[in-house]
């Protein structure tokens, strides 16, 4: 069995008073020699407790944001505790995929030996693009072509696996990909396809503040990729997007 990172943290110690939780947390990721990305799951590195701590940390540097942006949140009624919204914004809310463990999925066998094609979706997501922090809101679409050995979840779990992974700063392109990635671990079907439509507000917000345009990617696994048929039938299955 593979140890679990977290079970192996060193206790703490009268040295470590003082030192920021980020810090503790980035030192065990570093440790075990694994990535922190900003898409990556750090949740094995994080004590019991250690998330309020970090909220503090966050929502302090926020205030030294707002400080070094000159608003005077002392006077501000409006902004008197912007640090501390914005910082459980982050953590707890849209940045969340980041800091908890995957949500428990209850898998079933395939006891009718089910084998034609399933679709799931629009699931409306939520993310941020990881340049500038900007929402990323849109649909996605879930194909599934299971096979007698596929492990059958429930519909509203796909959508619970969306948010977990959407809840990261990322781009769209790798998103989908780590859906997917998940998707087949859990499930081990035939096939897997997802389509993903989503307005960037990086574009709409900034830039070029182009408030139409939209990406729209897909990702194709097994049967689906083989399969041009097949593929022409979910996507033939998929309500107009728009």
């Amino acid at each position: 069995m593979k140890a679990d990172p977290s079970s192996q943290l060193t206790p703490a110690t009268p040295e470590d008073e003082g030192v920021p939780v980020s810090v503790k947390i980035r030192e065990r990721v570093l440790a075990a020699r694994k990535r922190f990305h900003s898409n990556d799951n750090i949740a094995e590195f994080i004590e019991p407790g250690e998330l309020e701590k970090l909220l503090d940390e966050v929502e302090e540097k926020m205030q030294a944001v707002l400080d070094s942006m000159v608003i005077d949140t002392t006077n501000d009624h409006n902004t008197a505790d912007t640090a501390r919204r914005v910082a459980k914004m982050y953590l707890n809310e849209v940045f969340r995929g980041r800091y908890v463990k995957a949500p428990p999925i209850t898998e079933f066998p395939n006891a009718e030996h089910l084998n034609e094609l399933m679709i799931v979706g629009p699931i409306t997501v939520r993310s941020a693009c990881s340049h500038h922090l900007c929402p990323v809101i849109g649909k996605l679409w879930i194909g599934v072509m299971p096979n007698e050995h596929t492990n059958v979840i429930g519909l509203s779990k796909y959508a619970r696996l969306a948010e977990w992974i959407m809840g990261r700063p990322q781009i769209q392109e790798e998103a989908v990909v780590q859906l997917a990635d998940l998707i087949m671990e859990r499930t081990q079907p035939d096939g897997l396809a997802l389509v993903m439509e989503a307005r960037h507000y990086c574009m709409a917000w900034r830039g070029v503040k182009d408030l139409d345009s939209k990406m729209i990617n897909s990702v194709m696994r097994g049967a689906f990729l083989k399969d041009a048929a097949l593929r022409r039938e979910f996507l033939a299955l998929i309500p107009q997007k728009g």
